[in-house]
Parts: C-alpha cells; structure tokens; sequence
C-alpha cells in the first residue's frame, strides 16, 4: 500500500487509482476491492482506518470460510464490496451479493458465510453503543 500526502492549500500530486490518499481532512481509498487479499484459505483482515469515534476494517474471505454469529457492543455496517454470501442477522438468514449495506445495531448477533471469494468493509462506530 503507498500512502500519498497531499497539501491541502496549494495543490498536489495526485495518487494512482487505487492508491490510499491520507490528508488532514480525509482519508481517501479509490478502489476498496484493491485493498482486501483473497486468501486461498482462511480469513485475511485489515485495518483501513481508526480513531476515537470510527474504525473501518476490511476482509477478504476465501470461499467457504465463516465467521460464526457473535455480538458486539457498538452499532456498526457492512458493505459487500465483492461475493456472494450467507449473512446471519438476529433471527434471519439472507443471501446477498456484492451491494449488500446493512446497518446494525449495538448487540444484535451477526455472522458471514462467504459463498464465493468476498471482499467485505466493516465500519464500527465506537460511539454508538
């Protein structure tokens, strides 16, 4: 991953597509799907950004992996970037697809079932609790 600085008054380079760009107001990912590694088995993570009130995480899931329903304390969403996949929410079961947005709230009991190779990003809002 290459991180490029931009001044904010005065102008810039500008990155290549898919290049994070980090300034002092925002932090830029032109193509989320670029920054998720499929692995051949297993789960791989990674965290795109965190602080006090936010931290957004991004997972590639290789075909058939699982992460088993469990609970957390704040509210947080899911966005399908990439795959198809078996979402658990509360009592309900859905397939979706890359597209899929859902919001949740603090303690609802969720999981993922990735049916293809999925590419997902998980915002955690720490302040929603």
């Amino acid at each position: 991953m290459a991180v490029f600085s931009i001044k904010i008054a005065g102008g810039g380079a500008k990155p290549p597509a898919g290049k994070e760009t980090m300034v002092e107001n925002y932090t830029l990912y032109a193509d989320l799907e670029a920054e998720a590694q499929i692995p051949e088995n297993g789960i791989l993570s990674r965290t795109l950004h965190n602080d006090d009130s936010l931290k957004v995480v991004i997972f590639g899931f290789a075909p058939g992996q699982e992460l088993s329903a469990h609970t957390a304390p704040m509210a947080a969403t899911l966005y399908i970037v990439r795959g198809e996949a078996q979402l658990t929410l509360g009592e309900e079961v859905r397939e979706v697809k890359a597209g899929c947005y859902v919001h949740m709230t603090p303690k609802l009991q969720h999981g993922i079932l990735a049916r293809t190779p999925v590419v997902m990003l998980l915002e955690m809002h720490k302040q929603a609790r």
